[in-house]
């Protein structure tokens, strides 16, 4: 979810009343459309859907819309305007070398959506203790096992609603990504673009592919408006040609990072090796999310690639090796990855482990760390506390969750939430905007079948490990306030039955939806 400002929302709030009505037909036609089942939201909930996450009129397309822009909107519903009008407008696409695919201009919309600012409601937030009646009862559930934690904060206000066991630590398993995607937008900003780059050694014919820590990389065709390396290809071997050179020597620089290069539970189809230089996160398949089995060595695998294309180009390449670019290389040609915030939602939405430790790495570079899981750890933790948030116990082994050493409190989750929604920290909205959403996008499309109330209402981030389940994110209840959400639960003696307790965790978080708690 996105809040854009929050403190002038009495004003505006009859207009993006008028937009909620208006629009939603569209969201209705277009729900029924994508689920069978019908999402039922009270006039309070719409409108604050409308302001706070845009109304994704396109919900089938928000999956891959990428971030939103200034005005609240994504993309699908930038599309969804332009099919509608032929009229002047602001230009919402990519920089030049965008997919064909992507958006054409398309008008703003008005300044409803960019110039909200106060309570997402007129309605008092929820009250501790009648939070504490509907929310006590559905974590007392021993499917959830013998541990468990949770908060409530008014996003609002920043202020805490509901606590339980605020500030004790535990394994947050993929929970850890929020932290993750605030340091990182935090430390490089949201427009911070990776960029992979050739460079030719002076007096040799030594080309040089330069690890830059894209995860996101691709050798794919179509490449979706991401880097990828067939456009590397071309651009390098025009400037090849340039030089009257078509037959070089080929090396791979992934000296960036130090360190190990395989995480800490070893290989396992959940990660690749954390290496600067990957394509398709060495996915041994065709899959772009989820468990792989993932190439031994990634940057050899993408350095034998990028030759691949560059001989279709009319360079022929030796079999690359490794090496590093000196000082005095000559940069041949680039390519760049999206902003910062699309990798962030990517992140979120798939809780894509290599994305994460990519960031990671990208926070310690920005900090003067050691671009290692040790100095990422120091750097995430340092950039968090700039911000102010509550740090007492947390402790950060990696970027992605998958290490049982990170240790957080539902206190630090909320705090990391409600900062993404603060108007003063605009840089952070993609952590809000990357979210699942119920039923719809990521790691929740396939929760929440019983629960029409929350569908589309609820964006979390999810976390599973053997005897930990974690859910946190955001949710509109049924007055139209926004509250930000961390139930963190565990039990290392007895495991819980995983689909049990994500179910009973789900179900907490719907009574959040229907709760007026007064």
């Amino acid at each position: 979810m996105v809040v854009p400002e929050l403190r002038a929302w009495r004003a505006a709030r009859p207009h993006v009343v008028r937009v909620a009505r208006t629009v939603k037909p569209h969201v209705t036609r277009i729900t029924r459309a994508v689920r069978p089942r019908a999402v039922r939201l009270t006039t309070s909930q719409l409108t604050a859907v409308a302001a706070t996450v845009g109304l994704a009129l396109a919900a089938g397309a928000a999956t891959v819309a990428g971030p939103w822009d200034s005005t609240g909107q994504r993309t699908a519903e930038r599309d969804w305007a332009a099919s509608r009008t032929t009229e002047g407008g602001t230009h919402h696409a990519r920089t030049s070398d965008a997919h064909r695919t992507s958006p054409r201009p398309a008008p703003s919309a008005d300044s409803v959506l960019s110039g909200l600012g106060g309570p997402a409601s007129a309605a008092p937030a929820p009250a501790g203790k009648a939070l504490a009646d509907v929310l006590d009862p559905l974590l007392a559930n021993p499917v959830l096992g013998s541990v468990r934690t949770a908060v409530v904060v008014d996003v609002a206000t920043g202020k805490r609603l509901y606590g339980k066991g605020a500030d004790q630590v535990q394994t947050p398993a993929s929970t850890t990504k929020i932290a993750t995607a605030v340091a990182a937008l935090a430390a490089l900003g949201p427009d911070h673009r990776i960029r992979t780059r050739t460079v030719l050694e002076p007096d040799t014919k030594e080309v040089v592919l330069v690890g830059g820590g894209d995860p996101t990389l691709t050798a794919r065709k179509p490449a979706d408006g991401w880097a990828d390396l067939e456009t590397l290809a071309e651009r390098t071997a025009a400037a090849l040609k340039a030089r009257h050179m078509d037959h070089v020597t080929l090396s791979y620089d992934t000296s960036l990072y130090s360190g190990p290069d395989l995480h800490p539970i070893g290989v396992n189809e959940n990660i690749a090796k954390v290496t600067p230089l990957m394509a398709d996160e060495g996915r041994l398949d065709r899959s772009t999310s989820g468990p792989a089995g993932r190439a031994a060595d990634p940057a050899a695998d993408a350095a034998r690639k990028f030759a691949d294309l560059l001989h279709r180009h009319g360079v022929t390449a030796t079999a690359p090796g490794p090496s590093k670019a000196t000082n005095r290389s000559q940069d041949l040609a680039s390519v760049s990855s999206p902003p910062l915030s699309a990798l962030v939602e990517r992140m979120l939405t798939n809780s894509d482990n290599d994305i994460a430790e990519a960031l990671a790495r990208q926070v310690a570079l920005a900090a003067g760390q050691e671009p290692s899981f040790d100095g990422d750890a120091k750097a995430i933790r340092a950039e968090l506390d700039k911000l102010g948030l509550p740090l007492t116990g947390a402790r950060f082994a990696d970027g992605s969750g998958l290490n049982r050493a990170d240790k957080v409190s539902a206190d630090l989750l909320t705090a990391l939430l409600a900062k993404a929604g603060d108007p003063a920290h605009p840089e952070l909205r993609a952590v809000l905007t990357g979210l699942p959403v119920a039923g719809f996008t990521g790691t929740l499309s396939t929760r929440y079948t019983d629960a029409p109330t929350a569908t589309g209402v609820v964006r979390a981030k999810t976390g599973t490990l053997t005897g930990v389940n974690t859910l946190a994110g955001t949710v509109v209840d049924k007055d139209g306030r926004l509250l930000a959400f961390a139930f963190l639960t565990s039990d290392a003696a007895s495991p819980p039955n995983p689909l049990e307790a994500r179910a009973a965790l789900d179900h907490t978080a719907t009574a959040l939806v229907a709760c007026g708690c007064r």
